[in-house]
């Protein structure tokens, strides 16, 4: 099995491979990093990363909010937030993009670790789901069949 890729969203270029050394000795493939809301979303477009770690203040126009809103709407790329900004009204505004995680700098190694790890295998399994919901709809539609539960109730026709 390949390693997971990870894009990481940040402005500080120190920050940004600091964030790429320790996910490369968790075992994850960091090919590329982004810096802006507009390079957030080109990458997201060219690498199909498996997930996206994403700083809230980006350089340029548009913050790292705005970036996972338009990256959502292009495809189901699992987002955690590492920022700094824990205040309300920015973590409301994250909140619509439906995170996985939102963790304030500075954090612990092993609660990023975990995140990721837990994003990842979850993703992951939602997806299969997706996937067996969307055969099983199209074997029943094509079947013509009645499911009922054990009280004689129509359940699914």
């Amino acid at each position: 099995m390949s390693a997971a890729k990870i894009l990481v969203v940040e402005d500080e270029g120190l920050t940004a491979m600091e964030l790429q050394r320790k996910l490369k000795t968790w075992g994850y493939e960091v090919p590329s990093f982004a810096f802006s809301r507009k390079d957030a979303v080109r990458k997201a477009k060219e690498i199909k990363p498996d997930l996206i770690l994403m700083d809230v203040m980006l350089k340029g126009q548009g913050d790292g909010i705005d970036a996972a809103l338009e990256i959502k709407n292009i495809r189901d790329i699992p987002i955690i937030y590492l920022t700094a900004y824990g205040d309300v009204k920015t973590r409301k505004r994250a909140e619509f993009t439906n995170p996985t995680a939102y963790i304030i700098k500075p954090f612990e190694e092993n609660e990023l670790q975990d995140k990721i790890e837990n994003a990842l295998s979850e993703h992951k399994l939602e997806k299969k789901l997706h996937d067996m919901g969307q055969r099983l709809d199209n074997k029943l539609t094509d079947s013509g069949v009645i499911v009922i539960d054990s009280n004689g109730v129509i359940k699914y026709i």
